[in-house]
């Protein structure tokens, strides 16, 4: 019987508004009050940015422009090594050359003293007469022609 007793008293509590219902509707009608003062104030697009954010787009920036300079200083350190190695190349195509010449050179000049000492050994066998008779050879020579 205890149990119908509460639930009377139950009953009674719930024709009466209670603290509890004056305190809910209190709480509903600020937060009401306060959506509506929310949504009625004026905006604007300028929000102020926060500082962290502030940094960090700042420090985007700045390791953007490192990643741009090195990719640029690696281009230019590429090219300059390209062009090394280009202008070696031509220099070793010089030295080649010049090597090349100057052993052209050599051969000529060797082969011009064999052709001379050929020459040399031509005459001397080719002779008809003795060097000691070679003064009677050309009196010779002289009476045969007209």
């Amino acid at each position: 019987m205890i149990f119908k007793d509460k639930a009377g008293e139950a009953g009674n509590i719930a024709d009466e508004p209670s603290e509890l219902d004056e305190a809910l509707a209190n709480y509903r009608l600020s937060v009401h009050a306060w959506s509506e003062a929310a949504f009625s104030r004026p905006r604007t697009a300028d929000a102020p940015v926060a500082p962290r954010r502030v940094w960090r787009i700042a420090l985007g920036l700045a390791l953007s422009c490192v990643l741009v300079a090195g990719g640029a200083s690696a281009g230019l350190w590429e090219h300059h090594q390209q062009e090394m190695r280009s202008t070696a190349a031509r220099v070793a195509e010089q030295q080649h050359q010049q090597v090349r010449l100057v052993a052209q050179q050599r051969d000529q000049r060797a082969r011009q003293e064999d052709e001379d000492l050929l020459a040399k050994v031509d005459t001397d066998v080719s002779r008809e007469v003795p060097v000691a008779m070679e003064p009677l050879a050309q009196l010779m020579a002289e009476d045969e022609t007209p």
